[in-house]
């Protein structure tokens, strides 16, 4: 596709993809590139990012701080879909890109800029969130891709077209793999991890001690929630972005969170990835044990039966769907009782649930006890197995008579 920009706003992180991608942007379309730097809690200096970005020759630099906004409005109702993909993944670079997509799609109209670009490669998953994303919110806006139109065609490359132009780049040879890192986890991926035998090397991890290497005693926290929004820990009431990030500190020191999967990707391939949730693993636990004293039973199954759908949409990009904003308005209602406290114990690597109440609990110790009790006639249950198993005994009646 022949595009001519006027102005190119391109999706920064300062990265090594991104950091050549802005000089290849001005030298091959010889136009304004406006720097976007999106503030998802990476824990990086977004002033040293800006000032790379100018020096790189970006016409603006735009930072913008959106991470109250991606646990509101992204994390938590992702938490309360009870979404995991393929078992296993929290989905935390899935559910930031939409955002991050979005802020770029806002800063185009602002700086007037007809073309957005971003660094996703055309093997990933990423350049589905960010593109979808485009179409569904400005589809009048030009894209660029560049990893599917230049002959740079590996990291290596990358790095020395960097070593060319002088531009300083944070991967090395020596680590080779990339990251993703926002207040929800931290991601790896490529260079000495696409060999799915090998163990990650512990120096690796930024957010999470080693579990052998986590405190010989336990870490309890109470974490309150309000339909199905956590909104304290131990009785503090904190902002959605404050609460993750504290829950993500008191859980990494306890080695909560790490993940290695090979997962499939949306264009057809599998991939391993290495992740670290501690926070998000923490709530997702804590979520599920609330849920399990408040939510009606024929519900929660119900919800439950959404869970790989919503995880696979948020996924392969769909977050501003009709089917996914249909399959939330369900998910937030099955959510209105999901009101209470959990207490978890958090112990090198695990998280174990050691309480939960809710004033909203369906729980109710006078039917349950194995004590006598006077709500409960055992003898009804006599005639429930009878009628639940009228189908079975018919049908093995007629089997006997069909074998005489």
């Amino acid at each position: 596709m022949n595009i001519v920009p006027n102005q190119i706003v391109l999706a920064y992180s300062g990265g090594l993809d991104t950091s050549v991608i802005m000089r290849w942007l001005i030298e091959t379309y010889h136009c304004p590139v406006v720097a976007f730097v999106a503030n998802v809690g990476q824990q990086e200096d977004l002033e040293v990012i800006a000032k790379k970005a100018q020096q790189t020759g970006a016409s603006q630099v735009c930072v913008e701080d959106v991470r109250e906004t991606f646990v509101r409005d992204f994390v938590f109702p992702a938490l309360r879909a009870h979404a995991v993909y393929e078992g296993t993944y929290l989905l935390g670079t899935s559910l930031a890109r939409p955002l991050i997509a979005k802020t770029q799609v806002d800063v185009a109209r602002w700086v007037g800029a007809d073309t957005v670009s971003h660094g996703a490669t055309g093997k990933g998953n990423d350049q589905v969130r960010f593109e979808l994303t485009y179409q569904a919110l400005a589809p009048h806006l030009q894209t660029i891709a560049p990893w599917r139109e230049w002959d740079l065609n590996s990291r290596e490359s990358l790095m020395q077209y960097a070593g060319q132009h002088g531009i300083p780049v944070p991967t090395t040879t020596t680590k080779p793999y990339s990251t993703d890192r926002n207040l929800l986890h931290n991601s790896y991926e490529g260079g000495i991890l696409e060999d799915p035998w090998q163990e990650p090397p512990d120096d690796m991890f930024l957010i999470t001690v080693s579990p052998e290497q986590a405190p010989d005693r336990p870490t309890y926290v109470e974490i309150d929630f309000a339909s199905g929004v956590p909104v304290a820990l131990d009785g503090t009431a904190y902002r959605p972005a404050t609460l993750l990030e504290t829950l993500n500190r008191l859980a990494g020191d306890n080695g909560v969170g790490r993940v290695d999967m090979v997962e499939n990707r949306f264009v057809g391939m599998k991939s391993r990835g290495v992740y670290e949730t501690p926070g998000g693993t923490v709530l997702h636990i804590a979520h599920r044990a609330l849920e399990s004293i408040t939510l009606d039973r024929e519900v929660m199954h119900i919800r439950d039966s959404f869970i790989p759908k919503y995880a696979q949409l948020v996924y392969n990009g769909f977050w501003f769907s009709p089917e996914r904003t249909m399959l939330q308005a369900a998910i937030d209602e099955a959510q209105r009782d999901v009101t209470g406290t959990v207490r978890v114990k958090l112990y090198k690597g695990n998280c174990l649930v050691a309480g939960r109440k809710s004033v909203r609990s369906l729980y109710r110790n006078d039917f349950v006890t194995f004590e006598a009790d006077e709500v409960y006639n055992q003898h009804d249950a006599e005639g429930f197995i009878r009628l639940n198993g009228l189908r079975l005994k018919i049908r093995s009646l007629r089997d006997q008579a069909s074998s005489v």
